[in-house]
This record gives C-alpha cells, sequence and structure tokens, in this order.
C-alpha cells in the first residue's frame, strides 16, 4: 500500500477560527483517558452496514482513528487497515492494538491524494470541524479512494469510475456544543448532510440514527457512502465548486 507523505508543513487553510484547536489539546493530552472510554466499545451496530459493503480483502483508510478499535475491529473482518490520527499519543497506542501502520498528520493539510485506499472511513472524525469548513475537509480526503475500474491502457494505474465506499457519522443536532472539557462539537441535521452529501455525488446506500454509546444523551448519524467520480475546486480553504461527472451520479 502506497501511504505518501508523513509530514508536511503547510499550514491548515481554515485560519485562526475555532476549528476543533481545544479538542485537538485535549486528544493529545488526554489520550490514555480518550482510549479508557472508547476502546472497549463494539464498533459493529454501527460498522457492520460499512463492512459488509466492502469486497474481501479492501483497503481501508480509517481517518481519526484514535487508539486503534475500529482498525482492530476491521482487520478482524479481514480487510486492510490504515489508519491517521492527529494525536501522537492514540496514534501510538493504535499501532500497538492494530499491529499497522498509523500516520501522524492534521487532516486539514495532508496529501491524500498520495494514498490508495478501496474505502474510507471517518467514524466522529469530523464532529470538531466547522460547518462551513467541512465541504472542503471532504474535498481534501475523498481523493484517496482510488478508482477501481479496468486497467487503463494509456499506463499504469485504472480507468476514472465510481470506486469505494465511504462511512460517515456526525452528531445530531443545531449549532455548536463545549462540552466540560472544552471540545467544541459542531451538530447537524439529516437533511443538511444529505444535501452536501449528494454535491459530492456521494449517494447514501444506508443510514443509522443511535444513541451514543458512551451515554450523555448525544444522538449520532451514521452513514454509509457510495463514492462516485467527482471533482471539486477549493479556493482559500471552502469548496467553490464540486461537480459530479458521472451523469448520472450511481444509485445504489
Amino acid at each position: 500500500m502506497r501511504t505518501g507523505k508523513r509530514q508536511q508543513s503547510q499550514r491548515s487553510p481554515f485560519g485562526p477560527r475555532d476549528n476543533g484547536a481545544s479538542a485537538t489539546d485535549y486528544y493529545a493530552t488526554h489520550y490514555h483517558t480518550y482510549h479508557a472510554e472508547t476502546f472497549s466499545i463494539d464498533p459493529a451496530p454501527f460498522l457492520g452496514p460499512f463492512a459488509r459493503r466492502l469486497s474481501p480483502g479492501s483497503r481501508v483508510l480509517d481517518v481519526g482513528c484514535g487508539s486503534g478499535r475500529d482498525l482492530v475491529w476491521l482487520k478482524g473482518q479481514g480487510f486492510e487497515v490504515l489508519g491517521f490520527e492527529r494525536s501522537p499519543g492514540l496514534a501510538e497506542l493504535a499501532r500497538r492494538q492494530a499491529g499497522c501502520e498509523v500516520i501522524v498528520g492534521d487532516f486539514t493539510v495532508f496529501d491524500f491524494t498520495a494514498l490508495e485506499v478501496d474505502a474510507l472511513l471517518m467514524s466522529g472524525a469530523l464532529v470538531h470541524v466547522p460547518h462551513a469548513d467541512l465541504p472542503a475537509v471532504l474535498s481534501r480526503l475523498l481523493p484517496a479512494i482510488k478508482p477501481r475500474g479496468r486497467p487503463s491502457t494509456e499506463g499504469a494505474g485504472r480507468t476514472p469510475g465510481n470506486a469505494g465506499r465511504v462511512y460517515i457519522s456526525l452528531k445530531e443536532g443545531r449549532g455548536r456544543h463545549t462540552d466540560e472539557r472544552g471540545r467544541v462539537f459542531y451538530l447537524w441535521q439529516d437533511d443538511a448532510l444529505r444535501r452536501l452529501f449528494a454535491g459530492f455525488g456521494l449517494p447514501v446506500a444506508h443510514f443509522r440514527r443511535g444513541a451514543s454509546a458512551v451515554g450523555g444523551g448525544s444522538i449520532w448519524l451514521g452513514y454509509v457512502l457510495q463514492k462516485g467520480n467527482w471533482q471539486c475546486q477549493v479556493r482559500d480553504g471552502r469548496a467553490a465548486e464540486v461537480r459530479c461527472l458521472t451523469s448520472p451520479c450511481q444509485r445504489l
């Protein structure tokens, strides 16, 4: 598996706005606490529909992999896994738990075009991303999934086409919420997310709405999406144009 660059010097395109800096500090400092609170949760209820839609041996990139809970589970299902995590402490725990490569990086600046995977997992990874910035983040992450069509006659690689599965979960609500630990969560409504996914040519293959496994009354919205052939232009850190290149976008 080609995993690209490990370190980058670019600054985040999101600038000085509060885009989860307090959350970043929390996970960097309290990674053992986060591990203890989340690692024992069984991911099968929410990741099962995602895993069942993957081909045997698929390569899965887990963005915001934490201490490796989902990496361990997916590896146990027979998939090839790669982690991506901003907190060095959590990344090291994930490497030990899952026995796989974990890239330490910031997903707002990392070059995901250098990666080659079949599926993308973002289980709670984007909850600290402001609403206005989510399109630009998705446009940066999605190119990690490479088309899996027929071998190209023009050289190495494969012809463009529909490829890959995406799992994403976000918290339900309106506006934003700051918890007792200082982490800022950006909340979403189902209809707004579906409009966003449609703009990227990402039809919803499965949807689950459920209570948080750690309690506290939070509701999670989970989506399994099909990645189509799309093009996105980003200007000043924002998605300026998103255009589906498959006409019509593949529906399931």
